[in-house]
């Protein structure tokens, strides 16, 4: 992987986790724990295998515990960055907090804290960015889509050679986010600093202007929403 393939990464790591009280009552969800290792450690070696250096991180409820846990990143072969949140400012909000941090040129990769996905092919990922530079349209941002779990059976958006939309142009197949995805950073131009804002009305009004793409991921992912989901994994991947 070349060196202008190594993107900036911002890891989301500011929820609350209500629905995994009371095991956040005094820990973050995402350093929960699947076999001994954080979900966070679980991302971080990942980006490291795959030669990323830059990581920033956000945070809000219990930072302080994110920081105390990872640090500066040494321990993994990372610089990792933070950027803490007084409130949480939803994902789209505190992207644009951590953009000043992340310094992308153009793209970066989010991934989001509380999810599991082990053997990740983070280079694979790397390497669509120089896809989208070189190609025909700007586009804005490039999801990876999973199967739907059987927890969120109607999924979120279609997709249909590689073109994601909210609304089924006829023939495609409808997947739910990873909340894994690379953005430009323009997609968040018209965004105030320390305002909450949500991501997806950013998502769909770049679909609407067909610049939002995607692909199918069915390799071992998971949205670790709730205790019995963690205490399942952690016996799965025993």
């Amino acid at each position: 992987m070349s060196k202008s393939n190594l993107l900036p990464c911002f890891l989301l790591a500011a929820g609350r986790g209500e629905r995994m009280r009371p095991l956040t009552d005094n820990l973050p969800k995402p350093l929960l724990t699947i076999q001994n290792k954080s979900l966070l450690a679980w991302h971080l070696e990942a980006l490291a295998n795959a030669g990323i250096e830059k990581v920033v991180i956000n945070h809000a409820w219990l930072g302080e515990k994110i920081e105390a846990s990872l640090g500066n990143g040494h321990q993994f072969g990372l610089n990792i960055q933070y950027s803490p949140e007084g409130t949480a400012l939803e994902t789209a909000g505190g992207i644009v907090k951590a953009l000043p941090i992340l310094q992308a040129e153009d793209y970066f990769l989010v991934i989001n804290g509380d999810v599991f996905s082990p053997n990740l092919p983070v280079s694979k990922i790397l390497g669509i960015a120089s896809k989208l530079r070189n190609g025909p349209n700007k586009i804005l941002a490039h999801l990876l889509m999973v199967p739907n779990p059987s927890y969120h059976p109607d999924g979120d958006f279609y997709l249909k050679e590689a073109q994601v939309s909210p609304q089924d142009p006829g023939g495609a197949e409808k997947l739910t986010f990873s909340g894994i995805g690379i953005y430009h950073k323009d997609l968040f131009k018209d965004l105030e600093m320390g305002i909450p804002a949500k991501l997806a009305p950013l998502l769909k009004a770049a679909m609407a202007q067909n610049q939002v793409s995607g692909e199918k991921y069915v390799g071992p992912w998971h949205d670790v929403g709730t205790p019995q989901r963690l205490q399942e994994l952690n016996a799965a991947y025993e």
